[in-house]
C-alpha cells in the first residue's frame, strides 16, 4: 500500500508540476491581450478624437445675410358653402432670397407674384388654414408658385407677417 501512495503522490506531483507552465501560459496570453485592447482604444482615441492645438482650420468666410422682398398686402374671401356666413383672409409675406442684387431682379414681377398668389388663395376653405399643419402646407405651396412665377431667381421661402382669418 505504500507503494501505491507513493505512486499516486508521484502522479499528483508531476500533473502539477505540467499544470503550472500551462496556467503560466494562459497568464502570459492574457496579459498580451488586455495590453493590445489597451493599446488599440489608445491609438484609437488619439486618431478619432484628440485634436492637437496645432491644427490651422480653414475659416468659413461669413454668411451673407438674406435679403427680403415685401410683397403687398392681401385680403381675399375664402370659399365656403352656400348660406354660411363669408371668411376673409388677410395675409401680409415676405420672400426671402440668398442676395441683395436679387431683390431688384424680382420687383419688376412682382404683379405676377401678387396674381399667382390671390388666384391660389381664393380658392382656400377657412378648414385648409386649421393648425400648423395648414399653415405649413400654405407656406410650402406659395414657395413652389413664386419660385415657379419668377423662374430664374431662386426665393429660399416665403415668410408669414400677419395671417387673419375672420
Amino acid at each position: 500500500m505504500a507503494d501505491s501512495e507513493t505512486a499516486d503522490g508521484g502522479a499528483a506531483e508531476g500533473a502539477g508540476a505540467t499544470a503550472a507552465p500551462r496556467n503560466k501560459l494562459k497568464l502570459v496570453i492574457i496579459a498580451v491581450l488586455a495590453l493590445a485592447l489597451i493599446g488599440g482604444g489608445a491609438a484609437s482615441y488619439f486618431l478619432f478624437f484628440s485634436h492637437s492645438g496645432e491644427e490651422k482650420h480653414a475659416e468659413a468666410a461669413a454668411p451673407k445675410p438674406a435679403a427680403f422682398v415685401e410683397v403687398p398686402d392681401m385680403l381675399v374671401n375664402l370659399v365656403g358653402a352656400p348660406g354660411e356666413r363669408v371668411q376673409y383672409l388677410k395675409v401680409k409675406v415676405v420672400l426671402e432670397v440668398k442676395e441683395e442684387k436679387q431683390v431688384e431682379a424680382i420687383k419688376p414681377s412682382m404683379p405676377r407674384v401678387t396674381d399667382i398668389f390671390q388666384t391660389y388663395l381664393r380658392e382656400l376653405r377657412p378648414s385648409d388654414l386649421n393648425g400648423s399643419a395648414g399653415l405649413f402646407r400654405l407656406k410650402e405651396e406659395l414657395t413652389k408658385r413664386v419660385s415657379a412665377a419668377v423662374a430664374p431667381i431662386p426665393v429660399s421661402a416665403v415668410l408669414f407677417k400677419e395671417i387673419v382669418v375672420q
